[in-house]
């Protein structure tokens, strides 16, 4: 029986997890082929937080290794780079002259890191966090050199700060915003997370914009609009992500912030798909990992042509992987003048909650603090029901233990958020009874 071809271009979490759903659901219908930029099998990206940290090493972020590609008959190419999609005659040709026929084309490039537009920014000493060679470089450095300047007070940047200082150097986080992680939360819990990282250790310049980055060969110091200076062996891009679409845009599909898709991930082009962080659907660019997974799944399904309502776009939320902070929010937090909320802030003990609330259905919500509620929360919001008051009252309860809250969660909600997965499937799985 013919085999459809099927090429994976990017070997990252969003890509793979779409090849492991449609080997799941029809394992004899492709012969595929993947292709992959960085010179490793697939890792758990959101995780080289923890590697910098000291928590976990490279090994233990390994999500399939190469037995795994061989077990299933994938045919991987690391460290080579397709570089250009001939949609005539359905190929691909990567960076070193390798072509590649496919039946099926799914397009995973993910996101390249953000890089400031300023003088100096090619000195060593100046790099990104996006990859596992960042990390190591990151490592190294703190062998030699203990200032360090993270520019960004998002995720990515409070987290890349943590792992430096582990490493034992000094850290100044740089923001161009008010405050930390505006996307994510609300100044009060932003200002408690301030607080929290500044006793950990952490230094923090807000509302300041970066200049240029002066030094000879390597980096010396971060000079800022407003005129001030700060010294700096080494300086950490954390301030966003891009979508990587030059691969499509040179191919001739259709790209706006990123690669279009409709509902069932199509891009303009037949037989080509995006999924993940390259991937624009309805005009947003999720750069979460749940959504990605999402979207990994409605087209493994469409691919096995399997009955499929399509994707319906993806609620966010968002945790921060740093030890001793406690943080979770969700949807539309912020709220607006058609939108009411219930908080509590309890000062003594750092613990504030905020939910949002469009009618008697919550909509959004900031937790900081303790997150135990995390999850009932969040099933609130993805199956739109309405609370009743019992219900709010509940929700701002705590259970003593974690063994308590899980025990009172019902099978269907979800206590792992990255990989979606409900008490009832995590019971199953683990032959557990409730």
């Amino acid at each position: 029986m013919y085999k459809q071809k099927l090429v994976l271009v990017g070997n990252g979490m969003a890509g793979l997890r779409c090849v492991e759903s449609i080997i799941s659901k029809d394992p004899t219908a492709f012969e595929i082929t993947i292709f992959g930029s960085e010179p490793h099998v697939n890792y758990n990206r959101i995780l080289l937080s923890t590697v910098l940290q000291g928590n976990t090493s490279f090994e233990d972020i390994t999500i399939n290794d190469r037995n795994w590609y061989t077990k299933n008959n994938i045919q991987l190419f690391t460290g080579e780079t397709v570089i250009k999609i001939n949609k005539e005659t359905r190929k691909i040709i990567t960076d070193k002259e390798r072509e590649v026929y496919y039946d099926k084309l799914i397009i995973a490039t993910g996101s390249v890191p953000f890089i400031l537009p300023v003088t100096g920014v090619d000195k060593e000493g100046v790099i990104a966090f996006r990859t596992i060679e960042d990390c190591q470089k990151m490592i190294e450095t703190s062998r030699k050199h203990k200032k360090a300047v993270v520019i960004g007070g998002g995720l990515l940047g409070l987290e890349a700060a943590r792992g430096l200082l582990n490493l034992g150097m000094e850290v100044h986080v740089v923001h161009i915003a008010d405050y930390l992680m505006e996307r994510q939360l609300d100044s009060t819990a932003s200002l408690l997370l301030q607080k929290e990282l500044e006793n950990q250790g952490m230094n923090f310049l807000l509302k300041k914009e970066t200049q240029e980055l002066i030094g000879t060969k390597r980096v010396e110091r971060v000079r800022f609009k407003d005129g001030t200076e700060l010294e700096a062996d080494l300086v950490v891009m954390a301030a966003g992500v891009r979508p990587n679409i030059q691969l499509a845009k040179e191919s001739g599909i259709d790209t706006n912030r990123a690669i279009i898709v409709n509902d069932y991930l199509e891009t303009s082009v037949p037989n080509i798909y995006a999924v993940g962080e390259c991937a624009e659907h309805q005009g947003i660019v999720y750069g979460l990992v749940k959504p990605l997974y999402e979207q990994g799944e409605v087209l493994a399904k469409h691919i096995c042509k399997m009955k499929c309502n399509g994707y319906q776009g993806s609620v966010l939320s968002t945790q921060l992987k740093i030890s001793g902070v406690e943080l979770f929010s969700v949807g539309d937090f912020l709220g607006d003048g058609t939108t009411k909320s219930i908080t509590t802030f309890d000062e003594l003990d750092s613990v504030y909650k905020k939910v949002v609330f469009q009618g008697r259905k919550i909509i959004g919500a900031v937790l900081y603090g303790d997150t135990n509620n995390s999850s009932r929360l969040l099933d609130k919001i993805l199956k739109r029901e309405e609370v009743s008051s019992e219900e709010k009252r509940d929700l701002f309860q705590s259970p003593s233990t974690a063994e308590g809250l899980i025990a009172s969660m019902a099978n269907h909600e979800i206590i792992c958020n990255c990989n979606a997965v409900s008490k009832g499937q995590s019971l199953k799985r683990f032959k557990i009874r409730d």
